[in-house]
């Protein structure tokens, strides 16, 4: 079922609920009202049967044969008379006696002065009269039925009145609900014209500031999002295979050389270190595209826990020293460490320890002494790391652009790379809810300083 068919009926029915309901309540606070009135009637015509035979002296039997003449169908009041002792003075009519009192009766209305019930069609009321020092009972009993018709009217009104203001309900419910769900119709007609060829196109936000404009927003920054995410994987794929072709193509025009003719045993040599270092570089390549993905994780999809940043810089520096036995790491400690906390962060010390080697391995890297420094401290509630070198530095318009994945810039003659590592050292950092920043001067040094927030 459609959510207009639901919200048509829902409203249908608690429209039909609540006119129920009123329709109801007028009906029973009417029936009440009769009932009170009736029972006053008969508590009238009690007493005026009583005046009439103590303070007149009517006779009983002229006011029997007035009651049974009597052609006013519609108040045909049945009248009793009673002493306190149970002996009938006056009845309209004792063949007919439909009330049929009994002492225990009597003695219920001397006790509390009036009585007021139903039997069968009949109300009846039962009250005290008192008369020249004497306690008499009386009773009266009648069918209302000039009220019960009136009654019977007024809930064939409100039924005949109910059904077509429910069926109105129904029909104006179908046309709120179409109207109301137009924008959400029109969401889906824009959605569905979306591909992944036309992520450029969004839906259409009218400015009433309401649900459904807030969620045409949030879905076009979803689709933004997912534009990015589409452009940025084609740009990977792109880069990728640009960089597998190069390494790839030496090492198959260098075996394509080697078996061209036979060669010396130097020759052979010379060629196999070149495939070698090919093949090192694709090691390099494949492993710089797998901590870029891990990087890209969502960070629900990776463990975090407390590390010490002193001793993961430690072991990024044996890391670097043990590949490149030429290079040289300072770690430099600005100030005293009074507490763990203070240089301890909740991140994933994998993911940590391949930012900073990154980091170091750059400083050594493009320096002419292949020398860097990473200098520690903390302030507030970061912990701030600068790793610095004396090196080439990098120029005002490769700048802007070092963070990009597989940017190299002028250096590229330098020192080989792939142009991942500075790409994914600040995708770790951002993910570790920290900063990095970049100063550098050609042919002075670089600067990188990195802020994580503390423990």
């Amino acid at each position: 079922m459609t959510i207009g068919n639901k919200l048509t009926l829902l409203f249908t029915f608690l429209f039909a609920a609540l006119l129920a309901v009123f329709a109801g309540g007028i009906y029973y606070y009417t029936d009440s009202a009769r009932k009170d009135d009736y029972y006053q009637l008969l508590n009238q015509q009690a007493l005026i049967k009583a005046d009439l035979l103590l303070d007149a002296k009517i006779a009983p039997r002229v006011l029997q044969l007035i009651y049974k003449n009597s052609t006013h169908a519609l108040f045909q009041e049945e009248v009793a008379m009673y002493d306190t002792a149970f002996h009938l003075l006056y009845h309209d009519d004792v063949a007919i006696d439909r009330v049929k009192e009994t002492q225990a009766m009597i003695h219920e209305i001397v006790q509390k002065g009036e009585i007021r019930f139903e039997q069968d069609e009949l109300q009846v009321v039962g009250l005290t009269y008192r008369k020249n020092g004497q306690i008499y009972v009386l009773t009266a009993a009648a069918e209302d039925r000039y009220g019960k018709r009136q009654m019977a009217q007024l809930r064939y009104t409100l039924l005949l009145a109910f059904l077509p203001c429910v069926l109105l309900t129904l029909v104006a419910g179908r046309l709120f609900a179409r109207k109301a769900l137009q924008p959400v119709a029109n969401m889906v007609d824009a959605v569905e014209d979306i591909s992944a060829t036309k992520l450029d196109a969004r839906i259409k936000v009218q400015n009433n500031k309401d649900e459904l404009d807030e969620l045409a927003v949030t879905f076009n920054r979803m689709l933004d999002r997912l534009e990015h995410s589409f452009e940025a994987q084609k740009e990977f794929v792109s880069n990728i295979a640009h960089e597998l072709r190069t390494p790839l193509s030496s090492m198959v025009g260098e075996l394509e050389l080697a078996l061209l003719k036979p060669r010396t045993t130097e020759e052979y040599q010379a060629l196999i270190k070149l495939a070698f270092n090919d093949a090192r570089r694709l090691v390099r390549l494949s492993n710089g595209l797998l901590d870029l993905a891990k990087a890209n994780y969502d960070q629900s999809g990776i463990r975090f826990k407390e590390v010490r940043l002193d001793e993961l810089l430690l072991d990024a520096r044996d890391l670097v020293l043990k590949s490149n036995q030429d290079y040289k790491v300072n770690i430099i400690f600005e100030q005293e460490i009074e507490n763990d906390d203070f240089i301890s962060v909740f991140g994933n010390e994998y993911l940590l320890k391949v930012a900073f080697l990154n980091l170091m391995e750059n400083g050594c890297k493009f320096s002419a002494n292949h020398q860097s420094a990473v200098a520690i401290t903390y302030f507030g509630d970061k912990v701030i790391l600068r790793f610095s070198d004396t090196g080439i530095g990098i120029s005002e318009e490769d700048l802007p652009h070092i963070f990009d994945a597989f940017f190299r810039g002028n250096n590229k003659q330098y020192a080989e790379g792939n142009g991942i590592g500075l790409s994914l050292t600040q995708k770790i950092i951002t993910l570790h809810k920290g900063s990095i920043q970049v100063s550098s001067s050609p042919q002075q040094g670089t600067i990188f300083t990195v802020e994580l927030p503390h423990v």
